[in-house]
């Protein structure tokens, strides 16, 4: 049986290295990745007390499944709509670092 801190410890892991990914990178495909490593990271801390709660019996053991289930379908509809996004201003300005696409100007 694996503790319940690991799985939290390793949550964490995944979400400061899909924060320095957001922070440090300049490719709007690596800043839309880290942007979905912190989700994941957020989706496996809602399973791991999913099932911390359904060990104890307590009432809120599916709570967690659910929130899960919401973040997926979130992340489904923007991994879609960024990725619309993403070609989008890669062929309209041929260039996918963050410094050099400015919307403002044409």
């Amino acid at each position: 049986m694996v503790p319940l801190s690991w799985y939290l410890i390793l949550s964490a892991i995944l979400f400061f290295l899909g924060i320095l990914g957001f922070l440090l990178k300049r490719n709007i495909i690596t800043i839309f990745m880290s942007i979905e490593l912190m989700l994941n990271a957020v989706n496996l801390t809602f399973v791991t007390f999913a099932r911390y709660w359904q060990e104890h019996n307590l009432k809120l053991a599916l709570s967690g499944q659910i929130f899960v289930f919401f973040v997926m379908v979130v992340a489904a509809a923007e991994a879609a709509v960024g990725l619309a996004i993403i070609i989008s201003i890669f062929r309209t300005r041929q260039t996918l670092n963050v410094d050099q696409v400015n919307l403002l100007k044409l």
